[in-house]
């Protein structure tokens, strides 16, 4: 049976994440869905609940790598936000890459570790019904941090039956998950219990402690219901930060040792939400808010006796914050003819109410503060998103996005007190043209922006040096172009090839010595994208996904034209087996590229090959048990890299070097599912 779907249904199956008049889609039992006749872009897609379960993920966080050219990493303890790669972007721990959970937001804007913030360890995997991605600023909807892509997870409102998992690991690591949805009144009341413990392989352990819990009471269905949901999370960790590489050669240090034993963290994340769906026979209308309490007390030390050769450099960055938005949406479609039309117009609010600093710490023990801020900072967006097919093989879609923010910060240090705004627009069009022989071909252009640490829109002087800094741009401007092609015309085969460039007026750069991000030099990505699904047969899935991206600086500079951390090639190839009977399988390698570590390209990253695998074996209808492997060929590979200049207890003066974080040595976890 063919999937492809006329445009008269398709529009009728748009995804949540790029139309919300209608129906959201239906999901195939594949590893991803047929995006003929649905897609706006060939950078488009949506990873279905089967395939995220069959993934193999140390982290919740990697979960997203199921977006073709997505690398998830982590340079520090086990609590702490994932480290992001795409599109020859090192996203550092969000930036540019727009996160959502449930219909709420994930990045954190403003954030005292670094801009747009995204911490995805309170994700349940086993509550996430789909994926759904998309990369390029193409999509009126998404805003803020969505430049180089944007990914939606989006969680079940009822589990096909209840579920108890024990899982049991190497490396002192201990999982129980209690989860259900039982009927109740008219609706279905969702439920999970999560605790979890890992000390990973480091010499001192992680000792991460996380308690994980969710709420969600359902009426209804996708298109035509109603949820409420209320989550809580908390965590405790030991971080083991990045090393230098000169002490792990000289044999001072070794692979999983640690220089600061008192660096780590805690965190917590409350929130309540809700959200409100109605679809008629020509028209849509969703509203969803939300109330989220996030904090984080982090501990680091990057640079180890540089600035302080008694105390040591360890600092802390806390932040806690209380965000609340709001979004609606209303759309229409129309039937002219041979002509199909949706519109879609919307409104998204949100302010954040943030207090943060930077203070200077001794095994946690503060000693001084570099600076305290309290921040107010709201933006409002209004956007129209129309998608026509005017002919069976020509569809457009046009949008336009408005986007106004006010930023309000009240510093220790008066000068660096004062309020900002900006505001600006940002259209996008997209052409699609096809089906032919079960191909179709996509040009988009659109702009984008990403908004910068409200802090820097009002500052005169550095605390840390007391000399003068200069201000930044509130929203910095993105604009991008892709070409693409995506084609199923062999049976069982997926395919899709696109080409980008993204400009940056502002690149977002991570500072070693800071812990942090700001902004910096105008830049530009070329890059291509091979992404490919097969299923040759029922019981057997192969996935084989390749990127290469060129980045540089646009601007003349005497330190160099590349990016440092832009990562330049990203593959991943997968075989998921399951055949009749009790036993399933997968395979997946990952191979991360080799990326520059400074502007003059002289010194670069190693590129790494990592393999992880499980094998399943069910015992019963209800009893499932399950082994998963980490890194099964125990790979010495590094998971970050980054050059800058610290100093040892025993060293006369500063060192520039690479510092790097270790990829965890080959671990296996069985886990114990019963059903009920």
């Amino acid at each position: 049976m063919s999937r492809y779907i006329p445009f008269s249904l398709a529009l009728l199956a748009l995804p949540a994440h790029a139309d919300d008049i209608v129906l959201q889609r239906v999901l195939v039992d594949a590893s991803r869905t047929s995006q003929l006749g649905i897609a706006d872009s060939a950078a488009d897609g949506t990873v279905t609940q089967r395939q995220l379960q069959a993934r193999t993920s140390y982290r919740p966080g990697e979960l997203l790598e199921a977006t073709p050219g997505l690398v998830v990493s982590q340079h520090s303890g086990e609590g702490k936000a994932n480290q992001f790669y795409l599109r020859g972007f090192n996203l550092d721990h969000g930036t540019d890459l727009r996160t959502t959970v449930d219909d709420m937001p994930v990045n954190q804007r403003s954030h005292g570790h670094g801009q747009g913030w995204t911490d995805l360890n309170f994700v349940i995997p086993e509550l996430a019904a789909r994926l759904d991605y998309s990369k390029g600023p193409y999509s009126a909807a998404n805003g803020d941090f969505s430049s180089a892509g944007a990914t939606e997870i989006t969680y079940a409102n009822r589990l096909p039956r209840s579920q108890a998992a024990v899982t049991l690991g190497q490396d002192g690591y201990r999982r129980a998950l209690l989860a259900g949805s039982p009927a109740l009144g008219r609706g279905s009341l969702l439920y999970a219990l999560e605790a979890l413990h890992n000390d990973g392989p480091f010499t001192r352990g992680d000792d991460y402690r996380k308690l994980n819990a969710v709420l969600r009471y359902s009426e209804g269905y996708a298109n035509n219901g109603w949820h409420v949901a209320a989550m809580a999370y908390r965590a405790h960790w030991n971080a083991t930060d990045q090393i230098p590489q000169r002490a792990v050669a000289s044999g001072t240090l070794g692979r999983f040792d640690t220089i600061d034993t008192t660096d780590g963290g805690s965190a917590h994340r409350y929130s309540l939400s809700g959200a409100w769906r109605r679809t008629a026979d020509d028209s849509a209308s969703k509203v969803s808010a939300y109330l989220i309490a996030n904090r984080l007390d982090l501990y680091s030390n990057f640079t180890y006796f540089l600035d302080d050769p008694v105390n040591g450099d360890q600092f802390a960055q806390p932040d806690r914050r209380v965000a609340a938005g709001l979004d609606a949406r209303h759309g229409w479609h129309v039937h002219m003819g041979d002509v199909l039309s949706s519109t879609t117009v919307g409104l998204q609010l949100q302010n954040d109410n943030i207090h943060n600093g930077l203070l200077r710490t001794a095994a946690r023990r503060t000693l001084g503060a570099i600076r305290q801020d309290h921040i107010v900072e709201s933006s409002a967006a209004l956007f129209i998103e129309n998608h026509t097919r005017w002919t069976p093989a020509l569809r457009t879609v046009a949008g336009l996005r408005a986007d106004r923010y006010r930023f309000d910060v009240t510093s220790d240090r008066l000068e660096n007190s004062g309020r900002a705004d900006d505001h600006l627009f940002s259209p996008s069009l997209g052409l699609v043209l096809g089906p032919w022989a079960q191909t179709e071909v996509y040009v988009n252009a659109g702009r984008g922006f990403h908004s910068n640490d409200a802090r820097g829109t009002v500052i005169a002087t550095d605390p840390k040096t007391g000399e003068p800094a200069d201000r930044v741009t509130p929203l910095a401007r993105s604009r991008g172009l892709d070409l693409g092609l995506r084609s199923e015309w062999l049976p069982g085969l997926q395919t899709t090839l696109s080409v980008y460039r993204l400009d940056f007026d502002s690149e977002l750069v991570f500072v070693g010595d800071a812990g942090t991000t700001e902004a910096g030099r105008p830049s530009r990505r070329h890059g291509i994208e091979f992404s490919n699904y097969y299923r040759p047969f029922k019981w057997l899935s192969l996935d084989a996904d390749l990127a290469y991206a060129r980045g540089r600086y646009r601007d003349a500079d005497s330190a160099g034209k590349h990016i440092p951390g832009a990562v330049e090639g990203v593959a991943q190839l997968a075989a998921t087996f399951t055949p009749g009977g009790p036993w399933s399988g997968a395979l997946r390698l990952r191979w991360f590229g080799p990326r520059p570590l400074i502007e003059d390209n002289s010194v670069r990253s190693r590129a790494s090959a990592t393999v992880n695998g499980r094998i399943g074996y069910r015992l019963d209808r209800a009893t499932r048990l399950e082994l998963e492997a980490f890194n099964l060929a125990n790979r010495r590979a590094a998971a970050i890299e980054y050059y800058y200049a610290s100093r040892l207890r025993d060293e006369a003066q500063a060192v520039d070097d690479v510092h790097f974080h270790p990829i965890e040595a080959r671990s296996l976890r069985l886990t114990l599912t019963h059903s009920f």
